[in-house]
């Protein structure tokens, strides 16, 4: 999960993990001995082995990692995966490739790889087979709306790992909004002291140092996953508004606010000192932040004119430039005179995410009745919304991101994101039963051939995993049109 493109079973022997075995990768390559290392943390500690990381080529029964370069077929994230009664051997033309490799050889093995404590049983052994993939969409993302609801360093994590686990390679962090601030901005420290301290319902609310913030950011650039972060602008601004409410244009004072309505608060786009304010705030953001994009926001302004709202998004889009970062907004900012190099999220609607495609600009698809992972399951499910519908399984599994939208084609679109707002979960068990089953479902969406997806195969494929996710303490909803094993 997701479904390769091509898998064959060649018949042979298959291969057994024993004690003896190594993981062995060329040596004088850093980087790989690190994705290597990644892969024997998950192996160790269930089957009780060494496992060195070791650049011998020599040793048998290995696990091989390798780079080929001329492979340009298999593209920036493909891997051939091969097993054969002595080995088995990851090729790739680059390292994130090689990570997406040995995702596929850890669901390979049987679900108690995952365990923490060493087992004797089952025997670790593996069938003999070949694997040729690559994925579909270069994008292939989700977002954890940090700002309702605030998650630790830890949690965030946790939803990183289960991210890497379908080869999922953007994690969009909401870092700002109404209901709180989460990352330290040092030269504007009241961020995080007024704007910090609420959430949803009350609570303490929380925030991100920038030491914490660059230790995600390196944590899920191991696992081969960008980080995006967003700060909410012109509107779902409250936080920083009570921090500093000179910057306010809103519809009503700022005020310390732990609700869930939307669009009342906005940053006035007149005063030289919002951009001042901002200027300062994406510099920041950006100079801890290793990926390209900066994520501004832009949806349900209800307080700014057209005229005013358009000014905004196109002064924004040049202090992004700046900070030598491209745009990203929801889709509303399509209204406004875009760079070719800003990519416009839709979400709501099909005509105005189409409009960003006479500037050139490319669409990231998450179109709430089919992605958004905080709707509900079925009318009796506890956590979620529903104002986008109810997202079952099926719902989210069986559609194709390019057929969705008219005129826009798959030319047009860098991928799909599947978002996780936070408004009514409080933890990562909350976050994770809304997201489990349906982010893996939809990262194969993204990954895998749209003429080889099926629905029922998938059904069998998914609830194969359920025994894995429980050894990995991953919450998930035991949807009724999965045959769970």
């Amino acid at each position: 999960m997701p479904l390769p493109v091509t898998l064959n079973l060649t018949g042979g022997e298959p291969f057994t993990l024993k004690d003896s075995a190594a993981i062995v990768v060329d040596a004088g390559n850093d980087d790989v001995a690190r994705t290597a290392e990644l892969l024997a943390l998950v192996l160790r500690p269930s089957t009780g082995y060494a496992l060195p990381v070791s650049t011998s080529p020599s040793v048998r029964g290995v696990i091989a990692l390798r780079l080929a370069p001329d492979r340009t077929a298999l593209g920036a994230e493909g891997y051939e995966l091969t097993v054969t009664s002595d080995s088995v051997r990851i090729v790739a033309k680059e390292r994130a490739g090689l990570f997406h490799g040995t995702q596929t050889l850890r669901q390979l093995f049987p679900a108690q790889i995952e365990q923490q404590l060493a087992t004797s049983s089952p025997a670790w052994m593996l069938p003999a087979l070949t694997i040729v993939d690559q994925p579909r969409f270069a994008w292939r993302g989700s977002m954890l709306d940090v700002a309702r609801h605030f998650f630790t360093v830890d949690e965030v994590k946790q939803y990183i790992d289960l991210m890497a686990l379908y080869k999922l390679n953007t994690f969009h962090i909401h870092l700002a909004d109404d209901q709180g601030w989460r990352i330290e901005i040092k030269s504007h420290p009241k961020l995080t002291e007024v704007g910090g301290s609420t959430q949803v319902g009350g609570g303490p609310g929380g925030f991100y140092t920038q030491a914490q913030y660059a230790d995600i950011v390196k944590y899920a650039a191991d696992r081969f996953i960008m980080v995006v972060p967003e700060i909410d602008m012109p509107a779902h601004i409250n936080a920083a508004l009570i921090s500093y409410p000179e910057l306010s244009c809103g519809q009503r004072p700022p005020a310390l606010y732990t609700g869930t309505e939307v669009g009342f608060s906005a940053i006035c786009p007149d005063k030289e000192e919002s951009y001042t304010f901002l200027n300062d705030v994406i510099g920041e953001i950006a100079a801890i932040t290793p990926g390209p994009y900066f994520h501004i926001g832009g949806d349900e302004v209800k307080a700014l004119t057209t005229e005013q709202y358009n000014k905004f998004i196109e002064r924004v889009q040049d202090i992004v430039t700046k900070h030598g970062k491209r745009m990203i907004g929801w889709e509303e900012i399509a209204h406004a005179q875009l760079k070719a190099s800003t990519l416009v999220q839709q979400w709501q609607t099909d005509t105005v995410a189409a409009k960003a495609v006479k500037y050139g600009s490319k669409i990231i698809m998450s179109p709430g009745p089919r992605m958004y992972l905080d709707m509900k399951y079925n009318p009796e499910t506890e956590l979620g919304l529903r104002w986008a519908g109810l997202i079952d399984m099926q719902t989210a599994y069986e559609w194709d991101p390019t057929t969705y939208m008219k005129g826009v084609s798959e030319t047009d679109m860098v991928g799909i994101e599947a978002p996780l707002w936070s408004e009514t979960i409080r933890n990562i068990t909350a976050a994770m039963f809304l997201a489990v089953p349906r982010l893996p479902a939809l990262a194969e969406v993204g990954w895998t051939p749209q003429a080889a997806r099926n629905w029922n195969d998938f059904r069998r494929r998914i609830a194969a995993h359920a025994p894995r996710w429980n050894l990995l303490g991953f919450n998930f909803y035991e949807s009724p049109q999965i045959p769970w094993q």
